[in-house]
């Protein structure tokens, strides 16, 4: 049992296992490729940085260099303000610049190189606005003459452009690192996507098998349960059968016994009878003991013939054959009236039933009258027989003080008895009682035509 459930179980775990470890590829190619990506894109924007910190330091010398040149033509310290604004830029920029390429190892030169030009550059512009000032115009002019402040420009520039270029060249390399992990990604993800679709393939496959076993073992049990109710109801019907056949043994063996009765006991006490005339006229009667004696006799074999009655009717009663069941009834339920003094009311009506229908009707009757008389503690009794379309209800009723339905009583071996029997006649017994209510015993037999019961 314990290794039919781990082998279910193994692909299912194995599937399990499966599906978390392309979680974790999953997992891990998307953060490798998140991690690359965030790198790539955070150096991407530092060389955006630095660019644009380059652009605007070269518009910024140049900016510069214009206020100077309009200051030295005109005089005018209006022009001064654009050039010292660029040069507050200026200083900005490098400093930007400067926290630039700390990081990096490979421009720390070209950098200090632009530096030096820069500040040379500025030097200059601002050695000839303070020749200006001070009104040395052929100094300044000898200095602006000079091509100095050309070539400084023209060596920032170039060197601006170099670091343009490896800047660029830096920026080319992040994208392309950027591309690397986009492609990494989507080939994991490719390769997690072809992981989960085997996974669900397999998963599939192991559940349709499951399914297919599963149908198989439902067809077994519904086979094993079909075979287990077909026996059933085969030992049913033998029960059922077994049953019928006992209780028409015993209603043989009661008429057989009440016919022995009738017929041997009958007619032993009815000799005895007659031999008690025969002996009242030939003894003398004027003797008060002989008397007394002989009608102690009679009485006594009276009471025998009576008691004989009563037994043969409750053996085998013949006022059923001889006229019908409801009189049969009425003289049972009077009977017990009288015996028990117990109050009995009938609502009995002509119902075509058959003999052994009729005999399990009375018998029903009398097991419950006998019950009430034993067990209910009644005083008011109503029985009833109805014929309804197709079927004929009995009910006895009592006041008594009823029991729990659903826990055997003493009574209930009657009852189970009484219930095979119905059972057996095609009809179906209910017992409804509760404690302090009195209790119902009601059936139903199936009714035939007066033809057929004929």
């Amino acid at each position: 049992m314990n290794a039919t459930r781990l082998r279910k179980l193994a692909p299912r775990v194995l599937l399990a296992l499966l599906a978390l470890a392309v979680m974790g590829v999953l997992l891990g190619i998307n953060e490798a490729g998140f991690t690359r990506s965030q790198r790539a894109v955070e150096a991407l924007a530092r060389t955006h940085a630095t660019r644009a910190a380059l652009d605007q330091l070269l518009q910024s010398m140049l900016n510069a260099e214009t206020g100077q040149r309009g200051y030295l033509l005109t005089g005018d310290e209006r022009y001064l303000r654009p050039y010292e604004s660029a040069v507050a830029s200026i200083n900005t920029h490098l400093q930007t610049l400067r926290d630039a390429y700390a990081r990096q190892s490979d421009e720390p030169d070209a950098f200090g190189q632009l530096s030096q030009l820069v500040a040379r550059k500025l030097s200059e512009m601002q050695l000839t606005i303070r020749l200006r000032r001070e009104d040395k115009d052929d100094v300044w002019r000898f200095v602006l003459s000079t091509d100095v402040g050309e070539q400084d420009m023209n060596a920032i520039r170039a060197v601006a452009t170099q670091l343009l270029e490896r800047n660029a060249e830096h920026a080319q390399h992040s994208a392309e690192r950027i591309h690397r992990s986009l492609n990494l990604s989507r080939a994991g993800i490719a390769i997690a996507a072809a992981l989960g679709l085997l996974v669900l393939f397999l998963y599939l496959r192991n559940a349709r098998a499951l399914q297919a076993a599963h149908l198989r073992e439902q067809q077994v049990l519904e086979r094993e349960r079909d075979r287990l109710e077909q026996l059933v109801r085969e030992r049913t019907a033998t029960l059922s059968e077994l049953a019928h056949h006992l209780q028409q043994v015993r209603e043989d063996e009661r008429a057989h016994l009440a016919r022995e009765l009738h017929d041997e006991l009958g007619a032993l006490l009815t000799a005895a009878k007659l031999d008690v005339a025969r002996l009242k006229s030939r003894i003398d009667m004027d003797n008060p003991d002989n008397v007394e004696r002989l009608q102690h006799l009679n009485d006594s074999l009276n009471s025998g013939i009576a008691l004989k009655r009563r037994i043969i009717e409750d053996l085998r009663p013949s006022s059923l054959s001889n006229l019908g069941l409801t009189t049969t009834l009425e003289i049972l339920t009077s009977e017990f009236a009288r015996r028990s003094g117990i109050q009995v009311q009938t609502q009995l009506e002509p119902v075509s039933l058959s003999e052994s229908a009729q005999l399990t009707t009375y018998r029903l009757v009398q097991e419950a009258l006998t019950n009430i008389h034993k067990h209910a503690g009644a005083d008011q009794v109503l029985v009833s027989l109805h014929a309804h379309a197709g079927q004929v209800s009995v009910q006895v009723r009592d006041n008594g003080q009823g029991f729990d339905a659903a826990r055997p009583s003493s009574a209930s071996h009657g009852l189970t008895g009484m219930r095979h029997r119905v059972e057996a006649e095609g009809g179906r017994l209910n017992v409804r009682s509760v404690p302090g209510e009195g209790t119902l015993v009601s059936a139903t037999l199936p009714r035939v035509e007066p033809a057929s019961a004929a």
